[in-house]
């Protein structure tokens, strides 16, 4: 299949674009290159016949149809956004015009290519969403495809309007959508304003690793490549009109989360002292969601996807890979907002 992507510069767009042009597909790659995507996370695949890099930003509706018309796709997946919550409490507006205006554009650059073509059966488009929207759980049970929506933050309502658009745009004209809600995401490339890198990242600059408040929110993990391997599948088997959750069946407490990192540290890069001395509380963030956790049944059963990392290997991996990689996440401690303390609500 010919796939546009959006956001494919980002951590799990690229992911995607990596995954797609291994199992054989041509890939258009849109994105508008803000500060969390790095152009460098695609080096693998950039000079490949089927690959193709276009600076797309999605409010741009001109610049989507010609996209459209020019790379004819036959599906697309819509991973663009603004995804940062601290960023969303300081600066809301960024996530309404990307999140919520771009994904309106985005939907009616579609509609516009899929109508003009006849409105074929096989075309998908693909929306790549967050369990954020479904609020926030207590210390049981789990979000599923029928828990009701309740965003906390800025990014989570943005995120949760999308949703809606891109089911309005099912319902009232046809358009063949899929939608999917994930859990945290980590691995390779996560741009360092996210909790892995940062543990990662302060712990080699023996500087405080902050923790929000007591630690004791909880997050369902999963592994980029695990994620980027459902998008494609939910694309291909996913039953049109239907959302799919995807988590990692890996929930953990952000305190042990960051613990853990600290320990496969100390045996691959032993410093002086345990790193876990650098772990330092700090004042929480406003409306922190207590616990996320993922009911994964329905493309378990649907589609026979699970996750192929354990949290355990997939950390090891995590790390060894910053370790690895130092050049890359150094060209981008420069940007904007990393390394500071982002959405304090003050």
């Amino acid at each position: 299949m010919k796939l546009m992507v959006t956001g494919g510069a980002g951590f799990i767009g690229s992911a995607v674009v990596r995954q797609a042009i291994a199992e054989g597909h041509a890939v258009v790659n849109l994105d508008a290159l803000t500060y969390a995507a790095c152009l460098d996370n695609l080096a693998s695949v950039a000079g490949h016949p089927d690959y193709a890099f276009e600076q797309v930003d999605i409010r741009e509706g001109t610049a989507l149809a010609d996209a459209f018309a020019r790379h004819r796709p036959d599906a697309v997946l819509h991973l663009a956004a603004e995804s940062h919550v601290d960023r969303s409490i300081d600066g809301p507006a960024d996530f309404i015009g990307t999140n919520i205006t771009g994904t309106f554009t985005l939907l009616e650059a579609a509609r516009g290519y899929w109508e003009a073509h006849g409105a074929p059966e096989n075309f998908r488009f693909v929306h790549v969403s967050t369990d954020e929207v479904f609020g926030s759980l207590g210390p049981t049970g789990a979000f599923s495809e029928t828990t009701a929506y309740a965003p906390n933050s800025p990014y989570a309502a943005s995120k949760a309007a999308s949703d809606h658009l891109v089911r309005a745009w099912h319902k009232t004209y046809g358009l063949p959508v899929v939608l999917t809600n994930c859990s945290n995401n980590y691995g390779p490339f996560q741009f360092p304003e996210k909790l892995i890198p940062v543990v990662i990242l302060k712990a080699l600059e023996g500087a405080p690793i902050p923790v929000y408040g007591t630690g004791e929110n909880v997050r369902d993990w999963l592994h980029v490549e695990d994620h980027a391997e459902a998008l494609l599948l939910v694309m291909q088997r996913g039953r049109v009109g239907r959302s799919y959750n995807i988590g990692g069946s890996a929930e953990a407490r952000n305190i042990d989360l960051v613990e853990t990192l600290c320990a496969v540290l100390d045996r691959l890069r032993p410093a002086e002292r345990p790193y876990s001395e650098l772990i330092a509380r700090v004042p929480d963030r406003p409306g922190h969601d207590l616990r996320y956790a993922i009911d994964a049944t329905r493309i378990r059963e649907e589609l026979g996807w699970a996750p192929r990392h354990s949290l355990d290997s997939g950390l090891e991996q995590t790390v060894r890979w910053y370790l690895d990689n130092a050049a890359w996440w150094q060209a981008l401690r420069d940007r904007p907002g990393v390394g500071v303390r982002l959405g304090a609500g003050t």
